[in-house]
């Protein structure tokens, strides 16, 4: 299985999942149809299936479009089906969704949306984050509360810590100026910021990160308690 970083709009990332035995593919997030066409119609994959991680448009505006051209199965939360344009298949949280080779368990993670969930890889060890865990931060707190984007962060720090983070934006850079501000003495933040403004300079994604990156150098998911975390979203809020 591989995974293809696709820019759309201004800062979001949308991905694209290939199955290299059969040439298929998924499509996580695309916030525009023309990029992910561009990149299909050039490799000649076949896309089958859309995976929404929530409603926001600019996680699901390239929707329409890509299930018009290619009669893809679109995929999301089964809370939302009034919300993701056009989706076909109904998710519930915990459940396994199989299709061929492609395997995700679904993990429910309200906050930043009630029906936002991440799709995580099993075998290969990836989640999809959208707009709950960035690299160095996390997601604005808009339908939810504090206690459901923390515990919904909790939840995702049981993954296996191998685990490697695709999420929705590259917001990765600007986090970092936070963490640094609030977690003065973390060395591991200082070498993650270093390799993060290496990439930027030579134009790459600062994603994927990892379970382990992110839980010795983002500050949310070091925070101790809801206190903690709610006091940081709020001084995030305002940064």
């Amino acid at each position: 299985m591989k995974v293809e970083i696709i820019k759309c709009l201004q800062d979001n990332y949308s991905y694209i999942i290939i199955d290299e035995k059969y040439n298929h593919a998924c499509v996580v997030d695309p916030s525009e149809a023309e990029p992910i066409i561009n990149f299909v119609e050039s490799k000649n994959i076949k896309l089958k299936f859309v995976l929404n991680t929530h409603h926001h448009y600019d996680h699901v505006g390239g929707n329409n479009d890509l299930k018009k051209k290619y009669k893809v199965k679109i995929v999301g939360y089964k809370n939302d089906k009034k919300r993701i344009p056009n989706i076909d298949i109904l998710l519930e949280n915990n459940e396994i969704w199989k299709s061929e080779n492609f395997q995700a368990k679904i993990i429910h993670i309200p906050g930043h949306t009630s029906g936002h969930i991440c799709f995580y890889f099993i075998k290969e060890k990836i989640a999809f984050t959208g707009d709950t865990l960035f690299s160095l931060g996390c997601g604005r707190i808009f339908e939810g509360t504090y206690e459901e984007m923390y515990n919904s962060l909790n939840k995702l720090k049981k993954l296996p810590s191998d685990t490697k983070i695709y999420c929705g934006h590259e917001y990765t850079l600007q986090n970092s100026l936070f963490c640094s501000k609030y977690d003065k003495n973390n060395k591991n933040l200082e070498k993650k910021i270093l390799q993060i403004k290496n990439k930027i300079e030579k134009n790459l994604p600062t994603i994927p990160s990892t379970l382990r990156e992110e839980l010795t150098c983002n500050i949310f998911l070091r925070a101790k308690n809801l206190k903690d975390f709610s006091k940081l979203r709020d001084l995030k809020d305002n940064f």
